[in-house]
C-alpha cells in the first residue's frame, strides 16, 4: 500500500509539476505528516525533490527528472482500452493519433499485459449517443479544441437557443461530450451594451458560460493567449451548470393525486427533479397520495402524466387538467367506437 502511494507521489510531481505538502495530502487522501515521511523516504531512495519554502511553494522534482516506473497493474493496463470514444475522437480529430497510442501502449506492455488488453479491447466498445439519434455536424470542433488546448482567444459567430444570431470573443476553457452533444465551456469578453444581454444555452449567468459546438457558425481562432482563471475545474463548473440547467427547467409545479401503483410509476419512469416530489408522501383517506411535482412545461406534463393513466391525478394548474381532460376524450373518442 505505501509502496503504491509512493509511486502515486511521484507521478503527481512528475506530471503536475509543483505541488504544496497540502495538496498532495488531500490526493493521495493522507495527513500532510504522512506526505513529509514518504518525501523523506523518496530522497533517501535517490528521488530528487526539492521543497521550496514560503508562498507559492511546494515539493517539486529535478528539473529535466523523470521516472519509467509507471507501476500499471493489469487492472491499469485493461481499464486504458476502455477509456477512449472512438466516434468522440475522430470528431476531435485525433482518430488516428488514438489508435497510434493504442499500438504503442500495447507494444509497451508485458506479454501477459498485452493479451489481457487486447481481450478488453475486443470484448467491450463504448457508443455514447443515443438510439435513433443521429450526430449533431460539428465542422468547428477540431479547430475549437486546438484553441482550448493552446489557450486561445476564439472569435465565433453564435446562434442561440432561441435562434438570435449573435458574435462573440471567447476565451475557450474546455470541452464536454454529454449524450453524443458536445459542449463548450467559455469566458466571454465584455459585450457591448445592446447585447449584453446573456447568450449562453441557458441559465445561469456566470462569469464562465456553457455553448453547444454544433451552433457555431463561425469560428477564428486569434492568436492571442489568454490565461486560464486560477483554480478552474472543468468537471466541477460542468456539474454546476448541469444541476443549474436541469433546474431551471423544471419551473411548473403540478399538484398530482397518485396511486400507490402511480407513485412508484412515477419515480421509475420521470426525471430524478420530478420524482423527488414523491419523497417522504403520505397516504390519504382514500388510499392515495398527493403531492407536488416539478416538471419542465404543461407540453410535456400531458406527454408524460398519459402513460400514467387512471393512476395519477393532476389537480392544479387548471390549464394542466384541463389540457390532460381533452385529450382523454380525444382519445376515447377514437377508441369508443365498437372494434371491426
Amino acid at each position: 500500500m505505501r509502496a503504491s502511494r509512493l509511486l502515486s507521489l511521484l507521478l503527481l510531481l512528475q506530471n503536475r509539476g509543483r505541488m504544496t505538502a497540502a495538496r498532495l495530502a488531500e490526493e493521495l487522501e493522507v495527513s500532510e505528516r504522512t506526505i513529509y515521511r514518504d518525501v523523506e523516504s523518496l530522497n533517501a531512495a535517490g528521488v530528487p525533490i526539492y521543497a521550496d519554502r514560503g508562498t507559492g511553494g511546494g515539493y517539486s522534482l529535478m528539473e529535466g527528472y523523470r521516472t519509467r516506473l509507471t507501476g500499471l497493474t493489469e487492472g491499469q493496463a485493461e481499464s486504458l482500452f476502455l477509456t477512449g470514444v472512438p466516434g468522440a475522437a475522430a470528431e476531435l480529430g485525433l482518430g488516428a493519433e488514438m489508435a497510434a497510442a493504442n499500438l504503442k501502449l500495447l507494444a509497451a506492455l508485458p506479454a501477459e499485459m498485452r493479451e489481457r488488453a487486447e481481450r478488453v479491447r475486443s470484448r467491450f466498445h463504448l457508443d455514447a449517443p443515443g438510439w435513433w439519434q443521429d450526430r449533431d455536424p460539428v465542422p468547428h470542433l477540431s479547430a475549437l479544441a486546438a484553441a482550448v488546448w493552446e489557450e486561445h482567444t476564439v472569435e465565433v459567430a453564435y446562434r442561440r437557443y432561441d435562434g438570435r444570431h449573435v458574435r462573440r470573443t471567447l476565451d475557450p476553457l474546455g470541452l464536454v461530450l454529454k449524450a453524443g452533444t458536445w459542449y463548450f465551456l467559455a469566458r466571454p469578453h465584455a459585450a457591448r451594451p445592446e447585447s449584453a444581454r446573456a447568450d449562453s444555452d441557458r441559465p445561469p449567468t456566470r462569469q464562465v458560460r456553457t455553448f453547444r459546438v454544433t451552433r457555431i457558425e463561425e469560428l477564428t481562432d486569434t492568436g492571442v493567449v489568454f490565461q486560464r482563471p486560477e483554480g478552474f475545474d472543468l468537471a466541477e463548473q460542468w456539474a454546476i451548470w448541469s444541476r443549474d440547467f436541469e433546474e431551471s427547467r423544471h419551473s411548473l409545479r403540478a399538484r398530482v393525486r397518485l396511486t400507490p401503483l402511480g407513485l412508484e410509476l412515477v419515480r421509475a419512469l420521470s426525471s430524478a427533479i420530478t420524482a423527488a416530489g414523491t419523497s417522504g408522501a403520505e397516504v390519504g383517506e382514500d388510499g392515495r397520495y398527493e403531492v407536488e411535482l416539478r416538471v419542465e412545461s404543461v407540453e410535456i406534463a400531458v406527454s408524460e402524466f398519459v402513460r400514467y393513466g387512471p393512476e395519477i391525478e393532476v389537480l392544479g394548474p387548471p390549464e394542466l387538467r384541463t389540457r390532460l381532460a381533452e385529450f382523454a376524450r380525444a382519445t376515447a373518442a377514437v377508441y369508443g367506437e365498437a372494434a371491426p
